[in-house]
């Protein structure tokens, strides 16, 4: 059993920045991927960014690479995702994520199937 709260949401113009957190509870130590994941009205989730909680490697989407930073802080179990430069396309749901998979490959880092743990989700919302 993993538990995760996400937190940080809210609305920014576009250019702006937020940060989100998800705090993590329960068996985290069979959780060696975490996640964000994203879910826009009418549209697939899909992954932004992941990270090893072991080792610290990292993975992006294309679509965030040079704008969005995951990063952890393992004596809280705590995961942050920094988003900045923000634009209307990044509007969405925004999830955390944990699988006890050991993915070997940055698709499959960012692929909802890897994951067993979803929080409850945090709206992030972009205006132009």
């Amino acid at each position: 059993q993993v538990q995760l709260v996400e937190s940080g949401g809210g609305s920014v113009q576009a250019g702006g920045s937020l940060r989100l957190s998800c705090a993590a509870s329960g068996y985290t130590y069979s959780s060696y991927y975490m996640g964000w994941f994203r879910q826009a009205p009418g549209k697939e989730r899909e992954g932004v960014a992941a990270i090893h909680t072991g080792g610290g490697r990292q993975f992006y989407a294309d679509s965030v690479k040079g704008r969005f930073t995951i990063s952890q802080d393992n004596t809280e179990n705590t995961l942050y995702l920094q988003m900045n430069s923000l634009k209307s396309e990044d509007t969405a749901m925004y999830y955390c994520a944990a699988g006890s998979v050991e993915t070997m490959t940055a698709i499959q880092a960012l692929g909802v199937i890897a994951y067993n743990y979803w929080g409850q989700g945090t709206q992030v919302t972009v205006s132009s």
